[in-house]
């Protein structure tokens, strides 16, 4: 079985059941049919093989993002890019598009996608009056999804996935909750945070390049070294 058919497995069958708050929605492209036709597309053009890959986490789908597409950071005009057409309103995400600037300067989508895979602490993401909602941002909630994040996470790595490091994107709220997690769990020997997609489209966009080169170094940093 390659790392495609597992993640496609793994996507068909994410369900959330468990009881969510007033006024929270999940978001579950996978139960759509024309956004899991797209992850067919997209994972069996990137994964259909047996390698490794190292797992980058972020916090949830967002709703004009992974949300919709169910690829996490990778929006309808990216996915359009890639070269997979969709039907989807041509609405362009801000992480989205710092992380395919990122991929493009990683040496493109190939090969980026042979080293990594692209998660999210909870894969499925939420709204909430019809705004996108951060898992940590609404009390109670990360207990009521904690036995969700920790299977999705126990499952995701029993594909063989890199155990000795992970990436987090946010180095606040994810990142502290992730490695709380991580204490209890060991899902991994180490965890790097990096700075989040959309803080830096939203407050250092002048500074896109530094965060780029920045992710580019800690990735191709020795293991040994980013323990220094």
């Amino acid at each position: 079985m390659t790392l495609a058919n597992r993640i496609l497995s793994f996507q068909k069958k994410l369900e959330l059941n468990i009881k969510l708050p007033k006024g929270v929605l999940a978001m579950n492209p996978y139960q759509e049919e024309n956004a899991f036709q797209l992850c067919e597309k997209f994972y069996q053009k990137f994964y259909d093989d047996g390698g490794q890959r190292t797992m980058i986490l972020g916090i949830n789908p967002g709703r004009h993002g992974g949300g919709i597409t169910g690829i996490p950071f990778t929006d309808p005009v990216k996915l359009e890019a890639l070269g997979i057409a969709n039907d989807f309103q041509k609405k362009k995400e801000l992480s989205a598009d710092f992380v395919y600037q990122m991929i493009d300067a990683f040496g493109g989508a190939k090969e980026f996608y042979q080293k990594f895979y692209f998660s999210a602490v909870s894969p499925l993401g939420f709204t909430k009056d019809e705004k996108n909602l951060n898992y940590y941002d609404l009390k109670g909630l990360p207990e009521l999804l904690t036995q969700f994040m920790v299977d999705c996470l126990n499952h995701q790595l029993s594909w063989g996935l890199n155990k000795q490091i992970c990436f987090c994107l946010g180095e606040g709220e994810n990142f502290k909750f992730l490695k709380k997690l991580n204490d209890q769990h060991h899902f991994f020997e180490a965890i790097i945070p990096l700075p989040h997609p959309r803080f830096i489209m939203q407050y250092r966009r002048r500074r896109v390049k530094e965060f780029i080169d920045l992710y580019l170094r800690k990735f191709a940093a020795d293991y040994t070294d980013l323990h220094r």
